[in-house]
């Protein structure tokens, strides 16, 4: 089954095509890389996928549910407030720098969104995000404040946060792009364990060891196009002279 359906997606910021008719899918309890060089599209579309940004045209369906269609005129027309809303609901996003409430507590940050937005029992709620604080190797930290943690610590609140959702499917924007390199390792292990989870994974990310050992699919994007996608051993040992420029040391 189809998770995330985006088809013919286009995105222009004031003449530059950023990006030019893509079309991917990604189904229930696969892990998707997204790789390319900066200025690729790659965050753009991960914005467009989660709604953070409009589409020019083009569809977004979550479980066949329809979030984005084409008009008569050929541009994206999105579903009303109230469908957009429940539709997000499929979904979690981890951003790479963190945006925790700076005035919240590591607690606070991760239940507030399921007790005000989702309406859930709060008692239950907090049992969740101390399990979630537990896998994390944050138990200790349920009242400190974000300027209180390093780093790491704070990526990590920032994907118990999105986990608290018990979201479908959970995007990645670049989530060690802020990180010196130990930490990016720290983050990098929690994310390896949601996989041992059949949690759905889209990230977006310039590790391309972590890439590789990871997905189920990567796809290579270049200058607003998908270049290459497929298993990792294909596009890691791929004779595309564009994708084998950009692997470089990675190429086997």
């Amino acid at each position: 089954m189809n998770l995330l359906e985006m088809n013919h997606v286009k995105k222009t910021y004031q003449n530059l095509e950023v990006i030019k008719d893509i079309s991917l899918t990604v189904k229930k309890g696969e892990i998707v890389s997204i790789i390319g060089p900066s200025g690729s599209g790659k965050s753009t579309l991960l914005r467009c996928a989660t709604m953070l940004e409009t589409m020019d045209s083009g569809e977004l369906i979550y479980l066949g549910e329809k979030a984005a269609w084409n008009d008569h005129t050929g541009r994206s027309v999105y579903a009303a407030k109230k469908e957009r809303r429940k539709i997000r609901e499929n979904y979690g996003l981890v951003f790479q720098n963190f945006n925790l409430f700076p005035h919240y507590s590591v607690m606070k940050n991760i239940t507030d969104a399921p007790i005000t937005v989702q309406n859930r029992d709060k008692k239950e709620v907090y049992k969740s995000a101390r399990e979630l604080l537990k896998k994390m190797g944050l138990e200790d930290k349920e009242q400190a404040y974000p300027c209180q943690l390093s780093g790491g610590q704070s990526q990590r609140v920032a994907i118990a946060r999105a986990l608290a959702l018990n979201p479908k499917i959970l995007f990645f924007d670049e989530p060690t792009s802020a990180l010196d390199p130990e930490l990016t390792g720290e983050v990098l292990k929690v994310i390896r364990s949601l996989a041992d989870l059949d949690i759905t994974m889209v990230i977006v990310t310039h590790e391309m060891a972590f890439a590789r050992d990871i997905s189920d699919r990567i796809i290579f994007m270049d200058d607003g196009i998908i270049v290459e996608e497929g298993k990792p051993e294909d596009v890691f040992s791929s004779d595309n002279l564009r994708t084998k420029s950009f692997l470089g040391r990675y190429g086997q």
